[in-house]
Protein backbone atom coordinates (compact mmCIF):
# COMPACT_ATOMS: atom_id res chain seq x y z
CA UNK A 1 0.00 0.00 0.00
CA UNK A 2 1.55 3.26 -1.07
CA UNK A 3 1.83 6.10 1.39
CA UNK A 4 2.96 9.70 0.90
CA UNK A 5 6.53 10.89 0.56
CA UNK A 6 6.76 11.92 4.20
CA UNK A 7 5.77 8.52 5.60
CA UNK A 8 8.09 6.90 8.13
CA UNK A 9 6.39 3.57 7.52
CA UNK A 10 4.55 2.13 4.50
CA UNK A 11 1.83 -0.20 5.80
CA UNK A 12 1.48 -3.59 4.10
CA UNK A 13 -2.29 -3.62 4.47
CA UNK A 14 -4.80 -0.87 4.99
CA UNK A 15 -4.41 0.66 8.43
CA UNK A 16 -8.18 0.76 8.90
CA UNK A 17 -8.37 -2.97 8.20
CA UNK A 18 -5.63 -3.77 10.69
CA UNK A 19 -7.32 -1.73 13.39
CA UNK A 20 -10.73 -3.12 12.48
CA UNK A 21 -9.46 -6.69 12.70
CA UNK A 22 -8.45 -6.04 16.30
CA UNK A 23 -11.31 -3.82 17.44
CA UNK A 24 -14.07 -5.97 15.93
CA UNK A 25 -12.93 -8.93 18.05
CA UNK A 26 -12.33 -6.94 21.24
CA UNK A 27 -14.31 -8.34 24.15
CA UNK A 28 -15.15 -6.50 27.35
CA UNK A 29 -13.01 -9.02 29.23
CA UNK A 30 -10.03 -8.05 27.05
CA UNK A 31 -10.05 -4.47 28.35
CA UNK A 32 -7.40 -4.18 31.09
CA UNK A 33 -8.46 -3.01 34.53
CA UNK A 34 -6.45 0.22 34.20
CA UNK A 35 -8.20 1.10 30.92
CA UNK A 36 -11.56 0.22 32.39
CA UNK A 37 -10.84 2.61 35.26
CA UNK A 38 -10.05 5.40 32.78
CA UNK A 39 -13.31 4.71 30.93
CA UNK A 40 -15.21 4.97 34.22
CA UNK A 41 -13.46 8.27 34.94
CA UNK A 42 -14.43 9.55 31.50
CA UNK A 43 -18.10 8.90 32.26
CA UNK A 44 -17.82 10.79 35.55
CA UNK A 45 -16.05 13.72 33.91
CA UNK A 46 -18.27 13.95 30.83
CA UNK A 47 -21.58 13.79 32.69
CA UNK A 48 -20.41 16.43 35.17
CA UNK A 49 -19.28 18.72 32.38
CA UNK A 50 -22.57 18.31 30.53
CA UNK A 51 -24.45 19.31 33.69
CA UNK A 52 -22.20 22.36 34.11
CA UNK A 53 -23.10 23.54 30.58
CA UNK A 54 -26.78 22.53 30.67
CA UNK A 55 -28.12 26.11 30.82
CA UNK A 56 -25.57 27.70 28.50
CA UNK A 57 -26.57 29.61 25.41
CA UNK A 58 -24.51 27.40 23.12
CA UNK A 59 -26.19 24.21 24.37
CA UNK A 60 -29.59 25.89 23.96
CA UNK A 61 -28.71 26.62 20.34
CA UNK A 62 -27.75 22.98 19.75
CA UNK A 63 -30.96 21.69 21.33
CA UNK A 64 -33.05 24.07 19.24
CA UNK A 65 -31.70 22.35 16.14
CA UNK A 66 -32.21 18.76 17.31
CA UNK A 67 -35.20 16.76 16.15
CA UNK A 68 -37.90 16.06 18.69
CA UNK A 69 -38.22 12.67 20.32
CA UNK A 70 -36.03 9.62 20.76
CA UNK A 71 -34.84 7.19 23.41
CA UNK A 72 -31.50 8.85 24.27
CA UNK A 73 -30.35 11.05 27.14
CA UNK A 74 -28.94 14.53 26.84
CA UNK A 75 -27.40 14.93 30.29
CA UNK A 76 -29.11 17.60 32.35
CA UNK A 77 -31.90 18.11 29.81
CA UNK A 78 -35.53 17.09 30.31
CA UNK A 79 -36.20 16.10 26.72
CA UNK A 80 -34.96 12.88 25.18
CA UNK A 81 -33.35 12.86 21.73
CA UNK A 82 -32.51 10.41 19.00
CA UNK A 83 -29.01 8.92 19.07
CA UNK A 84 -27.49 11.47 16.68
CA UNK A 85 -29.00 14.39 18.61
CA UNK A 86 -27.76 13.06 21.95
CA UNK A 87 -24.27 12.54 20.55
CA UNK A 88 -24.22 16.10 19.21
CA UNK A 89 -25.66 17.72 22.33
CA UNK A 90 -23.55 15.82 24.86
CA UNK A 91 -20.36 16.15 22.82
CA UNK A 92 -20.83 19.91 22.55
CA UNK A 93 -21.73 20.32 26.22
CA UNK A 94 -18.84 18.16 27.42
CA UNK A 95 -16.28 20.24 25.54
CA UNK A 96 -18.04 23.58 25.86
CA UNK A 97 -15.91 24.96 28.68
CA UNK A 98 -12.68 23.25 27.56
CA UNK A 99 -12.51 21.47 30.89
CA UNK A 100 -12.58 17.93 29.50
CA UNK A 101 -9.86 15.29 29.21
CA UNK A 102 -6.89 15.63 26.90
CA UNK A 103 -4.06 13.50 25.54
CA UNK A 104 -0.33 14.14 25.80
CA UNK A 105 1.45 13.68 22.48
CA UNK A 106 -0.91 15.76 20.40
CA UNK A 107 -3.70 17.45 22.36
CA UNK A 108 -6.93 15.67 21.45
CA UNK A 109 -10.07 15.33 23.54
CA UNK A 110 -11.17 11.69 23.39
CA UNK A 111 -13.83 11.65 26.09
CA UNK A 112 -16.00 14.45 24.74
CA UNK A 113 -16.29 12.57 21.44
CA UNK A 114 -16.25 8.90 22.36
CA UNK A 115 -18.44 8.89 25.49
CA UNK A 116 -21.36 10.77 23.84
CA UNK A 117 -21.14 8.72 20.63
CA UNK A 118 -20.94 5.29 22.26
CA UNK A 119 -23.47 5.93 25.04
CA UNK A 120 -25.96 7.31 22.52
CA UNK A 121 -25.49 4.29 20.26
CA UNK A 122 -25.90 1.83 23.11
CA UNK A 123 -28.90 3.59 24.67
CA UNK A 124 -30.51 4.17 21.29
CA UNK A 125 -30.01 0.72 19.79
CA UNK A 126 -30.37 -1.53 22.82
CA UNK A 127 -26.77 -2.50 23.49
CA UNK A 128 -25.34 -3.55 26.85
CA UNK A 129 -22.84 -2.01 29.23
CA UNK A 130 -20.29 -4.55 28.02
CA UNK A 131 -20.80 -3.25 24.49
CA UNK A 132 -20.32 0.29 25.80
CA UNK A 133 -17.00 -0.68 27.39
CA UNK A 134 -15.80 -2.31 24.16
CA UNK A 135 -16.85 0.70 22.15
CA UNK A 136 -15.40 3.31 24.48
CA UNK A 137 -12.08 1.50 24.75
CA UNK A 138 -11.74 0.94 20.99
CA UNK A 139 -12.79 4.49 20.12
CA UNK A 140 -10.56 6.16 22.68
CA UNK A 141 -7.62 3.98 21.66
CA UNK A 142 -7.92 4.87 17.97
CA UNK A 143 -8.30 8.55 18.83
CA UNK A 144 -5.07 8.57 20.84
CA UNK A 145 -3.15 6.50 18.31
CA UNK A 146 -4.16 8.70 15.38
CA UNK A 147 -2.99 11.73 17.37
CA UNK A 148 0.53 10.25 17.44
CA UNK A 149 0.88 9.58 13.69
CA UNK A 150 2.03 13.13 12.87
CA UNK A 151 2.17 15.29 16.03
CA UNK A 152 1.52 19.03 15.52
CA UNK A 153 0.75 18.49 11.79
CA UNK A 154 -3.00 19.08 12.02
CA UNK A 155 -2.73 22.30 13.98
CA UNK A 156 -0.11 23.47 11.47
CA UNK A 157 -2.56 22.78 8.66
CA UNK A 158 -5.30 24.77 10.40
CA UNK A 159 -7.42 21.90 11.69
CA UNK A 160 -8.57 21.02 15.20
CA UNK A 161 -7.31 17.46 15.88
CA UNK A 162 -10.29 16.60 18.08
CA UNK A 163 -12.68 17.52 15.31
CA UNK A 164 -11.10 15.53 12.52
CA UNK A 165 -9.58 12.62 14.43
CA UNK A 166 -12.70 12.43 16.55
CA UNK A 167 -14.90 11.46 13.62
CA UNK A 168 -12.79 8.34 13.03
CA UNK A 169 -12.52 7.59 16.73
CA UNK A 170 -16.29 7.80 17.14
CA UNK A 171 -16.82 5.60 14.09
CA UNK A 172 -14.52 2.96 15.58
CA UNK A 173 -16.19 3.18 18.99
CA UNK A 174 -19.74 2.92 17.69
CA UNK A 175 -18.72 0.14 15.29
CA UNK A 176 -17.26 -1.90 18.15
CA UNK A 177 -20.29 -1.25 20.35
CA UNK A 178 -22.71 -2.31 17.60
CA UNK A 179 -20.71 -5.44 16.75
CA UNK A 180 -19.58 -4.57 13.22
CA UNK A 181 -17.10 -6.95 11.61
CA UNK A 182 -13.63 -6.10 10.32
CA UNK A 183 -14.73 -5.05 6.85
CA UNK A 184 -17.66 -3.01 8.08
CA UNK A 185 -15.45 -1.20 10.59
CA UNK A 186 -12.90 -0.36 7.89
CA UNK A 187 -15.75 1.04 5.79
CA UNK A 188 -17.04 3.02 8.77
CA UNK A 189 -13.62 4.64 9.15
CA UNK A 190 -13.52 5.31 5.42
CA UNK A 191 -16.91 6.99 5.53
CA UNK A 192 -15.96 9.01 8.62
CA UNK A 193 -12.95 10.37 6.77
CA UNK A 194 -15.33 12.18 4.44
CA UNK A 195 -17.44 13.40 7.36
CA UNK A 196 -14.49 14.85 9.30
CA UNK A 197 -14.34 18.64 9.64
CA UNK A 198 -13.19 21.40 11.97
CA UNK A 199 -10.91 24.41 11.43
CA UNK A 200 -9.26 26.46 14.19
CA UNK A 201 -10.36 29.91 13.05
CA UNK A 202 -12.37 30.10 16.28
CA UNK A 203 -9.11 31.45 17.73
CA UNK A 204 -9.62 34.72 15.88
CA UNK A 205 -12.36 36.06 18.15
CA UNK A 206 -13.41 33.46 20.67
CA UNK A 207 -16.53 32.26 18.87
CA UNK A 208 -18.25 28.94 19.48
CA UNK A 209 -17.22 26.56 16.70
CA UNK A 210 -14.59 24.73 18.75
CA UNK A 211 -17.33 23.84 21.21
CA UNK A 212 -19.32 21.94 18.59
CA UNK A 213 -16.36 20.03 17.15
CA UNK A 214 -16.56 17.00 19.51
CA UNK A 215 -20.35 16.83 19.19
CA UNK A 216 -20.19 16.99 15.43
CA UNK A 217 -17.46 14.34 15.38
CA UNK A 218 -19.51 12.10 17.68
CA UNK A 219 -22.56 12.44 15.47
CA UNK A 220 -20.51 11.93 12.30
CA UNK A 221 -18.89 8.77 13.64
CA UNK A 222 -22.25 7.38 14.70
CA UNK A 223 -23.71 7.98 11.23
CA UNK A 224 -20.62 6.47 9.59
CA UNK A 225 -20.90 3.28 11.64
CA UNK A 226 -24.61 2.96 10.94
CA UNK A 227 -24.04 3.42 7.21
CA UNK A 228 -21.32 0.78 7.20
CA UNK A 229 -23.57 -1.57 9.16
CA UNK A 230 -26.18 -1.12 6.43
CA UNK A 231 -23.67 -2.04 3.72
CA UNK A 232 -22.41 1.37 2.56
CA UNK A 233 -18.77 1.16 1.46
CA UNK A 234 -15.95 3.51 2.43
CA UNK A 235 -12.30 3.48 1.30
CA UNK A 236 -10.16 1.01 3.27
CA UNK A 237 -7.10 3.24 2.72
CA UNK A 238 -8.76 6.24 4.34
CA UNK A 239 -5.92 6.79 6.81
CA UNK A 240 -2.75 6.38 4.74
CA UNK A 241 -4.01 6.70 1.17
CA UNK A 242 -2.58 9.13 -1.37
CA UNK A 243 -5.77 11.19 -1.03
CA UNK A 244 -6.57 10.04 2.48
CA UNK A 245 -7.06 11.47 5.93
CA UNK A 246 -3.51 12.63 6.67
CA UNK A 247 -3.06 13.97 3.15
CA UNK A 248 -6.13 16.14 3.71
CA UNK A 249 -5.74 17.23 7.31
CA UNK A 250 -2.02 17.20 8.17
CA UNK A 251 0.85 19.48 7.17
CA UNK A 252 2.94 17.46 4.71
CA UNK A 253 6.22 18.65 6.24
CA UNK A 254 5.61 16.50 9.34
CA UNK A 255 6.49 12.80 8.80
CA UNK A 256 3.70 10.26 9.35
CA UNK A 257 4.26 7.06 11.32
CA UNK A 258 1.31 4.74 10.75
CA UNK A 259 2.75 2.09 13.02
CA UNK A 260 1.47 4.30 15.84
CA UNK A 261 -2.01 3.04 14.89
CA UNK A 262 -1.24 -0.63 14.39
CA UNK A 263 1.66 -1.73 16.60
CA UNK A 264 0.94 -3.27 19.99
CA UNK A 265 -2.85 -3.26 19.73
CA UNK A 266 -4.29 -4.85 22.83
CA UNK A 267 -0.95 -4.74 24.62
CA UNK A 268 0.13 -1.10 24.68
CA UNK A 269 -2.98 0.92 25.51
CA UNK A 270 -2.40 4.59 24.71
CA UNK A 271 -5.76 5.70 26.11
CA UNK A 272 -4.65 4.52 29.55
CA UNK A 273 -2.65 7.77 29.79
CA UNK A 274 -5.54 10.18 29.14
CA UNK A 275 -5.23 13.32 31.26
CA UNK A 276 -8.01 14.99 33.25
CA UNK A 277 -7.82 18.75 33.57
CA UNK A 278 -7.70 20.52 36.93
CA UNK A 279 -8.43 23.90 35.28
CA UNK A 280 -11.22 25.09 32.98
CA UNK A 281 -9.13 26.19 30.01
CA UNK A 282 -6.84 25.12 27.18
CA UNK A 283 -4.48 22.21 27.75
CA UNK A 284 -1.14 23.93 27.32
CA UNK A 285 -2.12 26.76 29.66
CA UNK A 286 -2.54 24.35 32.57
CA UNK A 287 1.13 24.05 33.67
CA UNK A 288 1.48 27.85 33.55
CA UNK A 289 -1.51 28.19 35.88
CA UNK A 290 0.23 25.87 38.32
CA UNK A 291 3.25 28.17 38.10
CA UNK A 292 1.16 31.28 38.74
CA UNK A 293 -0.53 29.71 41.78
CA UNK A 294 2.87 28.58 43.08
CA UNK A 295 4.17 32.18 42.85
CA UNK A 296 1.06 33.41 44.65
CA UNK A 297 1.70 30.89 47.42
CA UNK A 298 5.24 32.29 47.70
CA UNK A 299 3.84 35.76 48.33
CA UNK A 300 3.95 37.32 44.85
CA UNK A 301 1.09 39.79 44.30
CA UNK A 302 -0.11 41.51 41.15
CA UNK A 303 0.84 44.97 42.37
CA UNK A 304 4.45 43.84 42.87
CA UNK A 305 4.95 42.62 39.29
CA UNK A 306 6.80 44.69 36.72
CA UNK A 307 6.55 41.95 34.10
CA UNK A 308 6.65 38.15 33.75
CA UNK A 309 8.36 35.92 31.20
CA UNK A 310 7.35 32.40 30.17
CA UNK A 311 9.44 29.86 28.29
CA UNK A 312 7.20 28.13 25.75
CA UNK A 313 7.17 25.58 22.96
CA UNK A 314 7.14 27.08 19.47
CA UNK A 315 4.11 24.99 18.49
CA UNK A 316 1.90 26.70 21.09
CA UNK A 317 2.56 30.30 20.09
CA UNK A 318 -0.01 30.70 17.30
CA UNK A 319 -2.86 29.36 19.44
CA UNK A 320 -2.12 30.60 22.95
CA UNK A 321 0.08 33.70 22.63
CA UNK A 322 -0.81 35.42 19.36
CA UNK A 323 -2.28 37.76 18.29
CA UNK A 324 -1.22 39.68 21.34
CA UNK A 325 -4.13 42.14 21.15
CA UNK A 326 -6.60 39.27 21.63
CA UNK A 327 -4.54 37.41 24.21
CA UNK A 328 -3.91 40.50 26.34
CA UNK A 329 -7.60 41.46 26.37
CA UNK A 330 -9.75 38.49 25.32
CA UNK A 331 -12.89 39.53 23.50
CA UNK A 332 -15.01 36.79 25.09
CA UNK A 333 -14.78 34.51 28.14
CA UNK A 334 -14.26 31.61 25.75
CA UNK A 335 -11.32 33.36 24.09
CA UNK A 336 -9.78 33.84 27.54
CA UNK A 337 -9.47 30.07 27.89
CA UNK A 338 -6.89 30.10 25.09
CA UNK A 339 -4.87 33.05 26.37
CA UNK A 340 -1.95 32.07 28.57
CA UNK A 341 -1.43 35.73 29.64
CA UNK A 342 -5.02 35.91 30.90
CA UNK A 343 -4.85 32.48 32.57
CA UNK A 344 -1.65 33.38 34.41
CA UNK A 345 -3.04 36.74 35.50
CA UNK A 346 -6.33 35.46 36.86
CA UNK A 347 -4.66 32.49 38.57
CA UNK A 348 -2.11 34.74 40.30
CA UNK A 349 -4.84 37.08 41.52
CA UNK A 350 -7.56 34.52 42.38
CA UNK A 351 -5.47 31.46 43.18
CA UNK A 352 -7.83 29.47 40.95
CA UNK A 353 -8.82 28.88 37.32
CA UNK A 354 -12.21 27.23 37.54
CA UNK A 355 -15.40 28.03 35.70
CA UNK A 356 -15.89 31.21 37.73
CA UNK A 357 -12.59 32.64 36.46
CA UNK A 358 -13.93 32.62 32.89
CA UNK A 359 -17.07 34.67 33.37
CA UNK A 360 -17.86 37.85 31.45
CA UNK A 361 -17.29 39.92 34.57
CA UNK A 362 -13.91 38.36 35.36
CA UNK A 363 -12.61 38.64 31.80
CA UNK A 364 -13.37 42.38 31.83
CA UNK A 365 -11.70 43.05 35.20
CA UNK A 366 -9.15 45.88 34.81
CA UNK A 367 -6.74 44.42 37.38
CA UNK A 368 -6.62 41.06 35.59
CA UNK A 369 -6.17 42.65 32.17
CA UNK A 370 -3.44 44.97 33.42
CA UNK A 371 -1.49 41.99 34.74
CA UNK A 372 -2.10 39.97 31.55
CA UNK A 373 -0.41 42.72 29.54
CA UNK A 374 2.70 42.22 31.66
CA UNK A 375 3.08 38.56 30.66
CA UNK A 376 5.61 37.88 27.87
CA UNK A 377 6.91 34.73 26.21
CA UNK A 378 10.20 33.41 24.89
CA UNK A 379 10.37 30.38 22.59
CA UNK A 380 12.56 27.72 24.18
CA UNK A 381 14.13 25.43 21.55
CA UNK A 382 14.56 22.75 24.22
CA UNK A 383 10.86 22.73 25.14
CA UNK A 384 9.46 19.20 24.96
CA UNK A 385 6.10 20.11 23.38
CA UNK A 386 4.17 18.11 22.15
CA UNK A 387 5.69 15.09 23.93
CA UNK A 388 5.36 16.84 27.30
CA UNK A 389 3.44 19.91 28.44
CA UNK A 390 5.48 22.04 30.82
CA UNK A 391 5.36 25.49 32.36
CA UNK A 392 8.05 28.00 33.32
CA UNK A 393 7.37 31.45 34.73
CA UNK A 394 9.72 34.15 36.00
CA UNK A 395 8.28 37.24 37.66
CA UNK A 396 10.34 40.42 37.73
CA UNK A 397 9.25 42.42 40.76
CA UNK A 398 9.50 45.95 42.05
CA UNK A 399 12.89 46.63 43.59
CA UNK A 400 14.76 44.54 41.04
CA UNK A 401 14.06 41.13 42.57
CA UNK A 402 12.89 38.20 40.43
CA UNK A 403 11.37 34.86 41.35
CA UNK A 404 10.78 31.88 39.10
CA UNK A 405 9.05 28.51 39.18
CA UNK A 406 8.53 25.58 36.84
CA UNK A 407 5.93 22.87 36.37
CA UNK A 408 7.63 19.86 34.76
CA UNK A 409 4.52 18.16 33.40
CA UNK A 410 0.77 18.36 32.99
CA UNK A 411 -0.88 17.86 36.36
CA UNK A 412 -3.73 15.43 35.81
CA UNK A 413 -1.70 13.54 33.20
CA UNK A 414 -0.02 10.17 33.49
CA UNK A 415 2.94 11.57 35.43
CA UNK A 416 0.68 13.05 38.14
CA UNK A 417 -2.90 11.81 37.66
CA UNK A 418 -5.84 13.25 39.53
CA UNK A 419 -7.21 10.89 42.14
CA UNK A 420 -10.77 9.61 41.93
CA UNK A 421 -11.52 11.84 44.93
CA UNK A 422 -10.28 14.86 42.96
CA UNK A 423 -12.33 13.85 39.91
CA UNK A 424 -15.47 13.55 41.99
CA UNK A 425 -14.76 16.90 43.67
CA UNK A 426 -14.45 18.42 40.21
CA UNK A 427 -17.77 16.84 39.24
CA UNK A 428 -19.43 18.18 42.39
CA UNK A 429 -18.29 21.69 41.50
CA UNK A 430 -19.57 21.23 37.95
CA UNK A 431 -22.97 20.08 39.20
CA UNK A 432 -23.22 23.09 41.47
CA UNK A 433 -22.27 25.39 38.59
CA UNK A 434 -25.01 23.79 36.49
CA UNK A 435 -27.65 24.17 39.19
CA UNK A 436 -27.83 20.54 40.34
CA UNK A 437 -27.42 19.42 43.97
CA UNK A 438 -23.82 18.36 44.48
CA UNK A 439 -25.12 15.34 46.37
CA UNK A 440 -26.11 13.82 43.03
CA UNK A 441 -22.41 13.36 42.31
CA UNK A 442 -22.49 10.13 44.30
CA UNK A 443 -25.21 8.77 41.98
CA UNK A 444 -23.10 9.48 38.92
CA UNK A 445 -19.97 8.05 40.54
CA UNK A 446 -21.81 4.88 41.53
CA UNK A 447 -23.32 4.54 38.06
CA UNK A 448 -19.88 4.74 36.47
CA UNK A 449 -18.72 1.78 38.57
CA UNK A 450 -21.56 -0.52 37.52
CA UNK A 451 -22.58 0.57 34.02
CA UNK A 452 -20.28 -1.84 32.23
CA UNK A 453 -22.03 -4.81 33.89
CA UNK A 454 -25.54 -3.68 32.95
CA UNK A 455 -27.66 -5.48 30.33
CA UNK A 456 -28.82 -2.13 28.97
CA UNK A 457 -28.18 1.57 29.47
CA UNK A 458 -31.62 2.50 30.77
CA UNK A 459 -29.91 3.93 33.85
CA UNK A 460 -28.72 6.91 31.83
CA UNK A 461 -32.24 8.33 31.96
CA UNK A 462 -31.71 9.13 35.65
CA UNK A 463 -29.42 11.96 34.58
CA UNK A 464 -31.94 13.90 32.55
CA UNK A 465 -32.89 17.29 33.92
Amino acid sequence: MNGSAGDISAPREAVAETFGAWASLLAAADVPAAVRTVMQALIVDVIGLCIAARSSDYVAAILACCEEGGPCTAFGQARALNAAGAALANGTAAHGEDYDDTFEGTPVHAGAVIVPAVLAACEGFGRSGRDALRGMAAGAELTCRLALVAPTAMHRAGFHPTAVIGALGAAAGVSAALGLNRGQMASALGIAGSFASGIIEYLAEGTWTKRIHPGWAAQAGLHAARLAQAGFLGPRTVIEGAHGFFHAFADASVPRDYTQVTDGLGEDWRCETLAFKPYACGTMAQPFIDCAIALRERGVRAQDVNFMVCKVGEGTVHRLWEPRSEKDAPSTPYSAKFSVPYCIAVALIDGAAGLEQFSQERVADPEVLALARKVRYEVDPANEYPQNYTGHLRAFLAGGRSVSTSQPHLRGGWREPLTRHELIAKMEANLTFGGWPRERASEIADFSLTVFEQDDLAGLAAFRG
